[in-house]
């Protein structure tokens, strides 16, 4: 298992997947739900509030990203994203690249929730207390 971004499916996964139709309806999708539910918007990394255009969602699982005759779909269930600041998302995933436990000897989930907590613990200024 490794939880590392393989370079050839990275690249599908960003330069398509990223830029699909279905990644933006379902992107929509989850912004309106949290919208619904009355919580406000905020950076899981930094904590920080923010509108959905300066945040993006990074995913504790891929098992939602399919592909069906060469068109993606995006069938994320709502707790498999976490909306995140472009840096603290590229911070989260070097995280999980460059440390060997998490990104060799965890799940993809329990890697993303670990190294959560860390950037937590640097990024905010209540030492990550604030969930």
């Amino acid at each position: 298992m490794s939880n590392r971004r393989r370079p050839a499916l990275f690249n599908l996964y960003r330069n398509e997947f990223l830029r699909s139709k279905a990644w933006f309806a379902r992107r929509d999708r989850w912004f309106t739900h949290l919208a619904a539910s009355g919580q406000p918007l905020s950076c899981a990394g930094c904590g920080r509030t923010a509108t959905r255009s300066q945040l993006e969602l990074h995913h504790l699982d891929y098992r939602g990203v399919k592909i069906t005759g060469g068109t993606f779909r995006a069938l994320e269930p709502d707790e498999d994203l976490v909306a995140m600041h472009p840096y603290c998302h590229d911070l989260l995933h070097r995280l999980i690249d460059r440390d060997a436990v998490l990104s060799h000897a965890r799940t993809r989930r329990t890697a993303s929730h670990l190294a959560l907590a860390r950037l937590r613990q640097k990024l905010r200024p209540d030492g990550g207390s604030a969930a």
